[in-house]
C-alpha cells in the first residue's frame, strides 16, 4: 500500500484526539490491516465542556484509546492534556517541532517511520495550522535526523472540506471502501465530539465527504491527501 511494506512504521500526528480518525481513519485501518505499524501522536487535549457536553480527561483518553484499538493502531499517546501549552500551541511551536522530531517515545527519531501523516496546510483551525507547520519543519531533510520519512502526506479535517476558502489540491486518493465500516466504528468512539444532522462534523457529512472523494477515483469511499514528499 502506497509503497509501504508489512513491518514498516507510520507516524500520524493529530492536533487533537479524534483528528487521526476524522482525517485518515480509513487509511490507517487499511495500513494496519496490511501489517503496517501505525502510531498516533495526539498533541493537545482540553477537557472543558464542549457544545454543552461535560467531559473529563479520563473519558477523552478512553475515547482515544478505543478508537486507536478499532483502527489497529500500535503506539499512541496524548502529549499535552489540560496543560497550558495545549491552549497556546502557537506559543510553543518550537517545543512541538522538537517533540515530533526527537521526543522520547513517538517521534521521527524513535520510530524512523517510512511515512508521516500530518494535518494539511490551509486548515481553518488554528491548532491544525500550528501542528502542520511544526510537523512539516520536523520532517525536513536535516543533519539532526539520522532518518527522515520518505513519504509525507497531509490530511484534511471535516471543517476544511466545508469551509476552507482554498485548501491545497489533493494529489493522493486512498480507496477506503474496504475499511469504511472500521472508520465509522472508530468515529463512534468519539460520539460526544461529533455533531448532529448537517454539521460538517456529523457522521452523515463525513461519510458524504468520503463519498465525494471516492467519486473522484471511481470508488465508493476514499480519503484524500496532499503529498508533500513522495520519494522512492
Amino acid at each position: 500500500m502506497l509503497g509501504l511494506n508489512p513491518g514498516d512504521h507510520v507516524l500520524a500526528v493529530a492536533p487533537h484526539p479524534d483528528d487521526e480518525t476524522l482525517g485518515a481513519g480509513g487509511t490507517i485501518a487499511r495500513m494496519t490491516a496490511a501489517g503496517i505499524n501505525v502510531h498516533v501522536l495526539a498533541v493537545a487535549c482540553m477537557t472543558q465542556p464542549r457544545w454543552g457536553t461535560p467531559t473529563n480527561s479520563r473519558l477523552r483518553y478512553e475515547e482515544f484509546h478505543a478508537a486507536c484499538d478499532v483502527l489497529g493502531v500500535s503506539g499512541r499517546t496524548i502529549v499535552w492534556s489540560d496543560d497550558s501549552r495545549a491552549t497556546n500551541l502557537a506559543g510553543h511551536s518550537a517545543d512541538l517541532v522538537r517533540l515530533i522530531e526527537a521526543g522520547p517515545d513517538l517521534s521521527l527519531t524513535a520510530l524512523e517511520p517510512a511515512a508521516l501523516l500530518i494535518p494539511a496546510a490551509g486548515s481553518v483551525h488554528q491548532d491544525h495550522q500550528v501542528v502542520h507547520q511544526a510537523a512539516y519543519a520536523a520532517a525536513r531533510p536535516s543533519g539532526s535526523l539520522r532518518h527522515w520519512p520518505q513519504m509525507v502526506l497531509g490530511f484534511h479535517g471535516p471543517e476544511d472540506h466545508a469551509w476552507s476558502p482554498a485548501p491545497p489540491r489533493a494529489t493522493v486518493w486512498v480507496d477506503i471502501t474496504s475499511t469504511a465500516a472500521v472508520k465509522d466504528k472508530a468515529l463512534a468512539c468519539y460520539a460526544r465530539e461529533l455533531r448532529d444532522h448537517d454539521h460538517p462534523r456529523s457522521l452523515g457529512q463525513i461519510r458524504a465527504a468520503d463519498s465525494v472523494a471516492g467519486a473522484g477515483c471511481g470508488t465508493e469511499r476514499a480519503e484524500v491527501f496532499v503529498a508533500y514528499r513522495m520519494a522512492c
